[in-house]
């Protein structure tokens, strides 16, 4: 324009460069060449990964939640083999949420003590940060454990859906993909993430008919007052068979086909792990859409380099939080009921006298009903 001096031209400039880079750009195509190299890598790498996580499976819940948290378990191991420790370790645990709670005041207080002034704007940045970290990391990750420790079944069911998803995605973008999804993650197509849905709610039907079959998986796991072990259960309500009636308004768009159903029989858990399916390959993914954004922020391309062809450890771990905690929410609001197990769990973290007191009071409760 004209009246405009040659420095604030060179700032106009400046500032479109600027707005340049931050938006994202596609990235540029793959020659076919590399383009099957890549895949080439990924499987080759994919195969010891998926057996690694089937051997830590098969070794057992402990090593399970040792993936998942190290700190967490290596205070869990001790508790169970070392009897020198095992009271001091039992009355910690009693009281972990308060000691926790009281840590984390600490440091805030320590925070508030700290700051300086014309520092507040990154003290309160990193503060941020902090919470985020916590946020992602810690407390999902308590969540997975969790539901590791209420049969392996609600870890390893929901994480395969997420890899079977992750997988033929890849496959079907890597095949057919031509309609870029979101710009994020330019290489993710509407090909892939549909091709994926289907793909996983098939997977996920036929998984879980095998899976359930094994007491190993769907058992929780529990303290039996000396050491961690997998219960000898009742595979419970949702595993078993059962039959529902049909609702009446569905039975009459059925018999426009000719359809005459007034019931039927199935396991719940088809019904839940259908839901999962659907949250695993619609809603996961995003996920690892934060995780592409978050990178491009810092202008990366992995957050490692661990796994050739994969990137790092968290590059194959931003879909599973986001499910593990779905998991969690989705089985404490509709599938977790008391059991005998989960009462006997709270009878043996409390003190002998008080034991005794609950037998004596459940005896004569019993007694009157005729029941002894």
């Amino acid at each position: 324009m004209q009246g405009d001096s040659p420095q604030s031209l060179r700032n106009r400039k400046k500032d479109r460069e600027d707005d340049d880079d931050s938006a994202p750009t596609p990235a540029p195509p793959q020659p076919p060449k590399n383009k099957w190299k890549n895949a080439w890598t990924r499987f080759l790498f994919s195969v010891p990964m998926i057996g690694g996580f089937i051997l830590i499976l098969w070794l057992g819940p402990f090593y399970v939640a040792l993936l998942v948290c190290f700190r967490f378990t290596c205070e869990m191991k001790h508790r169970t083999h070392d009897t020198i420790l095992q009271d001091y370790l039992n009355k910690l645990a009693n009281y972990h949420r308060f000691i926790s709670y009281w840590m984390y005041l600490g440091g805030f207080i320590a925070f508030v003590l700290s700051l300086q002034k014309k520092k507040y704007m990154v003290q309160f940045t990193l503060f941020g940060w902090t919470h985020i970290v916590l946020l992602c990391c810690v407390v999902q990750s308590h969540l997975i454990i969790q539901n590791c420790f209420e049969g392996l079944y609600w870890l390893l069911y929901p994480a395969s859906m997420v890899i079977c998803n992750d997988i033929m995605a890849y496959f079907f973008g890597f095949f057919f993909g031509k309609t870029p999804l979101i710009k994020l993650s330019p290489k993710k197509t509407w090909e892939g993430f549909i091709g994926g849905f289907f793909a996983t709610m098939v997977f996920g039907v036929i998984v879980s008919k095998t899976m359930y079959q094994f007491k190993h998986l769907i058992c929780p796991v529990e303290f039996d007052g000396s050491s961690l072990v997998i219960s000898n259960c009742d595979p419970g309500y949702v595993f078993n068979q059962q039959t529902f009636n049909v609702p009446s308004g569905i039975q009459g768009i059925l018999s426009l086909f000719g359809i005459t159903w007034s019931s039927v029989s199935l396991r719940p858990i088809h019904f839940h792990g259908a839901v999962m399916a659907m949250f695993a390959s619609l809603i996961a993914p995003f996920g690892g859409f934060f995780a592409s954004g978050f990178k491009r922020a810092f202008k990366l391309k992995d957050f490692g380099d661990l796994i050739p062809g994969h990137g790092g450890v968290i590059d194959r771990m931003d879909c599973q939080f986001l499910m593990g905690t779905f998991v969690f929410v989705y089985y404490y609001s509709f599938i977790k009921s008391v059991s005998v197990n989960s009462v006997l769990q709270i009878i043996y973290g409390m003190p002998g006298e008080s034991q005794v007191d609950l037998y004596n009071a459940l005896g004569e409760h019993l007694s009157s009903r005729g029941l002894l």
